[in-house]
């Protein structure tokens, strides 16, 4: 039970072992037409971008960076929808792919800032108005929570993902044979799976918007 339960997790379940195929099989299913005739859908994502271009220069200083964001917004946001498909693998509920994005990042925001503005990066580690007696401890402190961030970020996308498609995977396997029964479980999960959708939009712009936070510092 509990191996088929957490069988739809496991990246080598198959003949092929294809299932990572999923990051970006979605991209070569989609029509050519979608990409160059201005439709609605389009104009609907234009415009979520366009608001959110919006939020972010006013913590981003540097030109074209916002680009960076979000297209990581787009990439996180279109495999947690592909994992609400049946039968297609969550790349998302995966800590190698959330770490695959987050640390490279993270470092890359470290090593600049640690090499360009040297002075200010100290800056962080001691909070302004800290006493004198503290001052060690909140140093430890900041640089603990600092290291930390790119694994929070990856269990944070992690542990969401995994823990309604765990929900419905329950729910799923324990149908019961009762015709009112079978009708109350499906309009459960129907419930759960908007729910999801809900939680994959929110996780991908609580990704988005917490690595803009944390260049923002350097």
């Amino acid at each position: 039970m509990m191996t088929n339960l957490f069988s739809v997790f496991d990246p080598c379940t198959g003949m092929l072992s294809m299932n990572w195929l999923s990051t970006i099989i979605g991209l070569f299913l989609t029509p050519y037409s979608f990409w160059f005739l201005f439709n609605k859908n389009m104009m609907i994502m234009f415009k979520i971008l366009e608001i959110l271009n919006k939020e972010m220069s006013n913590l981003m200083k540097y030109n074209g960076s916002t680009l960076f964001m979000l297209s990581m917004f787009l990439i996180v946001l279109y495999n947690n929808m592909m994992g609400l498909i049946p039968y297609v693998f969550t790349s998302s509920s995966h800590l190698v792919f959330c770490l695959s994005l987050a640390l490279p990042m993270w470092l890359s925001f470290m090593i600049y800032g640690w090499l360009n503005k040297t002075n200010k990066m100290f800056e962080h580690l001691l909070p302004v108005g800290t006493p004198s007696i503290l001052m060690p401890f909140m140093v430890m402190i900041e640089s603990i929570s600092n290291i930390i961030r790119p694994g929070s970020l990856a269990v944070r996308l992690t542990a969401n993902m995994i823990a309604g498609h765990l929900l419905m995977s329950l729910l799923g396997n324990n149908v019961c044979n009762s015709f009112i029964m079978m009708m109350s479980t499906m309009l459960l999960l129907l419930v759960l799976m908007l729910f999801e959708m809900a939680v994959g939009i929110i996780q991908s712009y609580v990704f988005m918007t917490l690595t803009t936070l944390y260049s923002s510092e350097v």
